[in-house]
């Protein structure tokens, strides 16, 4: 396994981080996967024997059985991990049981705590953007939490560049705890944060966390253009995240490039990933012990210059205003001689 900073915190984490949303499989996540105790004792034991530190969940999937089966899959580990969570989704019917008020995260941060057995969380995420609650009220709730212990790091998911950029400079000029990390829905797939965010991170040294890396499973060598090799697999009924038609002609390319190394389209899309510098940690989601091993196999896989060039060229975004007209041809007499 190798392992990136997270940000300027000092904090290694690996390059995989595994995700949990496929266990417990409780109202809207039962789609997601279902796996129970056993297997989430044994798949989380494998990540750790194979240098996994890093593990990431959230209050909301399946209604908080992923925290409880998590916190007892990593029993005596847990000191050796890195344990991260996240609050925003509705928890309750009451109207105050959803968001990102004082009063909704500091309830939910225990409930987190208890479900998951322990007395801290390393990395605690906002699920996305509270129109409702502002931004400063938010942060200095978080702040509260790390002062008192039960939160070490705090870290955003799903925001876009302005709302990540405006909650740094509060946290700058207000003396607050900031995000350390966004966790962004990236692939092959799907490089629209190329467009906006991954610049602001690279600016200012914030970590970026890749959620869905292979689109949901349609990077998974299971789809093409005629269809699925699996009509079990949860893309087949659970169209997400969206997807485009020339999703497959970029399969039809990291085929090619499997079949060259004798290797899986899944660790192709991995791969492709890692070989970003500003990613740092790709959260993988596993169902079976195969998949985990397949995944991981994608560590050690060293992409060709060549290779990457197909991949970016197949996958390539769209010029977009203002980015076509930042930076214009200029005339040669404008162009200062070197001396």
């Amino acid at each position: 396994m190798k392992y990136r900073l997270l940000a300027d915190s000092g904090l290694l984490v690996s390059e995989l981080c595994f995700g949990t949303m496929t266990f417990g499989g409780k109202g809207f996540w039962e789609v997601v996967g279902t796996l129970g105790q056993k297997e989430a004792n044994h798949l989380v034991g494998r990540a750790i024997d194979e240098g996994i530190n890093f593990f990431d969940t959230a209050n909301a999937y399946s209604e908080g059985e992923s925290e409880v089966l998590l916190g007892k899959a990593l029993g005596t580990n847990r000191k050796d991990v890195i344990l991260a969570t996240k609050v925003m989704s509705r928890m309750g019917a009451g109207p105050n049981e959803i968001g990102l008020s004082r009063v909704h995260m500091m309830h939910q941060v225990e409930q987190s705590l208890k479900r998951l057995g322990t007395d801290y969380i390393d990395l605690y995420q906002i699920h996305g953007y509270d129109p409702f609650t502002s931004p400063e009220d938010v942060l200095k709730t978080l702040d509260d939490l790390v002062r008192s212990g039960k939160v070490r790091y705090i870290g955003c998911s799903n925001l876009t560049a302005w709302q990540l950029m405006n909650a740094l400079d509060i946290s700058l000029y207000r003396g607050l705890e900031s995000y350390k990390c966004i966790q962004s829905y990236y692939s092959i797939a799907c490089r629209e944060i190329e467009r906006e965010l991954v610049p602001l991170l690279r600016v200012q040294g914030t970590g970026l966390l890749v959620w869905s890396p292979l689109a949901g499973g349609l990077l998974s060598g299971k789809f093409t253009r005629e269809g699925t090799r699996d009509e079990n697999a949860r893309r087949a009924s659970f169209d997400f995240p969206p997807t485009s038609e020339k999703t497959y002609d970029i399969i039809e390319t990291m085929q090619e490039i499997a079949n060259a190394r004798d290797v899986s389209v899944a660790q192709i899309a991995l791969s492709w990933l890692l070989h970003k510098e500003y990613v740092t940690s790709v959260i993988i989601g596993v169902k079976t012990e195969a998949q985990l091993n397949d995944n991981l196999n994608a560590i050690d896989l060293q992409l060709s210059e060549e290779d990457l060039e197909k991949l970016d060229e197949v996958s390539k975004l769209d010029d977009e205003y203002p980015g076509w007209n930042q930076y214009p041809a200029w005339p040669e007499d404008r162009i200062p001689a070197r001396a």
